[in-house]
């Protein structure tokens, strides 16, 4: 019942008032026998009626509708990502040959959306991967334009994966040493690109290389 003291401090009335009122008189008496009824019944559980904790509404009961937030981004409309690259005339034939189901009718593509170049709606990326070891083969951004979309990047330099990260776009390659197989990388290069003057611009380019000594056990200790 911490609503109902909590309401009698915020009422206006100081305490010390309470106290001052006429025992005899019938009429306070009843007023305030309502005064306790109605927080007494808003306090029960279940029902429909004042919530058991917390504060009450401040303002006027409106409509229970959200408002939809007018800085939110538009949700992404889905695509046929396979049939979008099949028909790219910039996606080269290699890729194209290669772009069939792994399993049934499962394409070896993985398909983001997000907001890359400031379009009205969400652009896409699409990366085509192989069915074996899922190395990337080539990585493409499609922007919506006049309810068609345009390929404005393409890689096709293996292995390659492309991603969306905070409105950049950011490329991963692997790299090998000669003779090296592609479960065993030397190291990795991350290139972001953002969007400037209709076409992606270079920003930043990283280069990771890996530890040439990778053991799945420690060394033994020497013997004293």
């Amino acid at each position: 019942m911490r609503g109902l003291s909590a309401g009698a401090g915020r009422s206006g009335r100081p305490t010390p008032q309470w106290r001052q009122w006429k025992a005899g008189s019938t009429a306070v008496a009843v007023l305030a026998a309502l005064g306790l009824l109605l927080p007494l019944t808003s306090c029960s559980t279940g029902g429909s009626g004042t919530r058991d904790e917390g504060p009450a509404r401040s303002g006027p009961v409106g409509s229970a509708t959200p408002t939809a937030d007018p800085s939110a981004s538009p949700a992404p409309k889905s695509v046929d990502a396979v049939r979008l690259v099949k028909e790219d005339p910039k996606v080269s034939q290699a890729v194209k040959r290669d772009l069939k189901p792994c399993v049934a009718d499962e394409y070896p593509v993985d398909v983001s959306y997000g907001n890359l170049t400031g379009a009205s709606s969400s652009d896409v990326v699409v990366n085509v991967l192989t069915c074996g070891d899922a190395v990337g083969i080539g990585s493409y951004v499609y922007r919506p334009t006049g309810g068609a979309y345009e390929n404005v990047f393409t890689d096709e330099q293996p292995p390659v994966y492309a991603e969306i990260d905070r409105g950049d776009l950011v490329l991963s390659k692997q790299l090998y040493e000669e003779g090296s197989s592609q479960s065993d990388p030397s190291g990795e290069e991350v290139i972001t690109y953002r969007w400037s003057s209709d076409r992606f611009a270079e920003q930043d380019r990283t280069r990771n290389n890996y530890s040439k000594t990778v053991s799945g056990a420690s060394a033994a200790p020497d013997d004293d």
